[in-house]
C-alpha cells in the first residue's frame, strides 16, 4: 500500500514576528520543514512526499535544499488562497490509491507512535484524526456571559490527519469551503464519521516565538 505525506507549508512569519516564513526558520541546524519531512522519512523511507508551498517561496526552498544538501525526493504543489485550496492542489498530484497523511509543515515533533496510530486506524476505518485531551480548565463565552466547559468532552486536534486517498480526494470535490477548519471537517461534510486516535503532546504547531523556544528544547533533548 502506498503512503503519501502531504506537507502543507503555506504560512508566513507574521505571528512569529519574523521576515522568514515560519516553516523556513532554522532550529537545531535545519529549517523546521526539513525536520518535519525527515520525521516521516525515518518512519517509512518509502513515503511519497508532496510539499505545498506558496509560489513566491519555491525559489527560496530550492536554495535551502542546496544549502542543507537536502535530497529527499518530493513533488511541489502551489499553495492556494486558503488552506482548503492548498490541500486540494496537493491532493491533485496523487493518482494512486493508498493512505495520505496531511500534515502541518510546522509540526516537526510528531512521534512515530502518532503516525502509526493514524496509519492503523486509516487502513481499517478510512480516516484518523490525532487528538490530545485538554488538561487546563476551560470556559465557554456566550455573548457577555461565560460558563465552565466540561474538559472531558474537549480534545485538541493535531496533524497528520490521515485518510484513504480516494475518500479524501472525493471529499475535496465539494465547492462550498467557508466552514472548513481542517481536512477532517471536509470529509465529515460527506457524512463520514471521524475516528479519533491518540496524538502526542510535544507535537506542537510552531506559530509564535515561544513555540520556537519549546521546539528547540525538545530537539536538544533528542
Amino acid at each position: 500500500m502506498k503512503k503519501f505525506a502531504l506537507i502543507v507549508a503555506g504560512g508566513s512569519g507574521t505571528r512569529m514576528k519574523s521576515d522568514v516564513p515560519k516553516q523556513f526558520i532554522e532550529i537545531a541546524g535545519l529549517p523546521v520543514i526539513m525536520h518535519t519531512i525527515n520525521t516521516f522519512e525515518k518512519f517509512e523511507p518509502e513515503f511519497e512526499f508532496i510539499l505545498v508551498l506558496p509560489e513566491s517561496q519555491i525559489s527560496n526552498w530550492h536554495l535551502l535544499c542546496k544549502k542543507h544538501l537536502f535530497n529527499i525526493k518530493h513533488k511541489i504543489a502551489f499553495g492556494g488562497a486558503t488552506r482548503f485550496y492548498s490541500v486540494k492542489n496537493g491532493l491533485n498530484l496523487i493518482e494512486d490509491e493508498g493512505i495520505v497523511f496531511i500534515h502541518d509543515a510546522v509540526r516537526p515533533l510528531v512521534s512515530d507512535a502518532t503516525i502509526q496510530n493514524c496509519l492503523d486506524c486509516a487502513i481499517t476505518k478510512g480516516n484518523a484524526l490525532p487528538v490530545i485531551s485538554v488538561t487546563d480548565s476551560a470556559r465557554i463565552v456566550d455573548g457577555d456571559k461565560n460558563r465552565p466547559a466540561d474538559r472531558s468532552q474537549i480534545y485538541l486536534v493535531q496533524t497528520p490527519q490521515t485518510f484513504q486517498t480516494s475518500l479524501i480526494k472525493n471529499a475535496y470535490q465539494i465547492t462550498r469551503t467557508d466552514n472548513f477548519t481542517d481536512d477532517a471537517t471536509v470529509l465529515e461534510s460527506t457524512g463520514a464519521t471521524i475516528n479519533l486516535v491518540e496524538g502526542n503532546r510535544e507535537n506542537i504547531k510552531i506559530t509564535t516565538p515561544a513555540d520556537l523556544i519549546i521546539a528547540e528544547a525538545f530537539f536538544k533533548m533528542k
